[in-house]
């Protein structure tokens, strides 16, 4: 009802499990999937993967929703190619605001919550690293690279490296090119994965699934 009542968005299928949701995306190609963690048969994270692993759906971007800020789940997503993720008590404003900003490709997370979503996952006990070559990139973008890892916006990076705001959205496009990824939340991870950040686990401690600041 929220999204079908805005004159941009509608509503084109629905699923109740991760099965139907892969299904359902191949038979009318959405350009945004929302998306819940716990379902039948295949849970949202299985069906997240399957998605973005599927070449029939490259244009589609899923948004998570889940319960808790730094849900183990919603670190699982990101991993399986989501594009960011929404608490599910979120304002029906901010829940537009989520799938319009997920289409354009933008990251949905404020910079601080999506770093600190990174460090979480990072860090955790036996992680399996996925190294990623960053031997196409140009110098610059490398170091434009580690900015977004560091969870720094558009002008922070322009100002750091004294460029314009302009030439900074040209160096994400191109990395977004080169590396695969689909929005800012991949290039976040890849700058980790790539050693260019690494995540510094004594500034925080987690409990229960949350994070707390020493």
């Amino acid at each position: 009802m929220i999204i079908d009542k805005e004159p941009d968005l509608e509503v084109v299928g629905q699923a109740g499990d991760g099965v139907e949701a892969q299904r359902e995306a191949r038979a009318t190609r959405p350009d945004v999937i929302l998306m819940d963690v716990r379902m039948p048969r295949v849970d949202g994270l299985e069906a997240t993967r399957r998605i973005c692993a599927d070449p029939a759906l490259d244009r589609a971007r899923v948004l998570v929703l889940s319960m808790f800020e730094l849900d183990e789940y919603v670190h699982e997503a990101l991993r399986a190619g989501a594009s960011g993720f929404l608490l599910k008590d979120a304002r029906p404003e901010d829940l537009l605001e989520a799938v319009r900003r997920t289409h354009r490709g933008e990251s949905l997370f404020a910079p601080s919550i999506l770093t600190r979503l990174v460090h979480h996952f990072t860090s955790a006990p036996n992680p399996s690293p996925r190294r990623t070559s960053l031997g196409g990139l140009t110098g610059r973008e490398v170091d434009v690279l580690t900015l977004v890892g560091r969870g720094q916006s558009n002008d922070e990076i322009a100002t750091t490296l004294m460029i314009s705001v302009k030439t900074v959205k040209t160096h994400l496009t191109h990395l977004l090119a080169k590396l695969r990824a689909r929005d800012r939340a991949q290039l976040v991870i890849t700058a980790y994965d790539s050693g260019l950040v690494v995540p510094r686990v004594a500034e925080r401690t987690v409990r229960s699934g949350h994070c707390s600041r020493d």
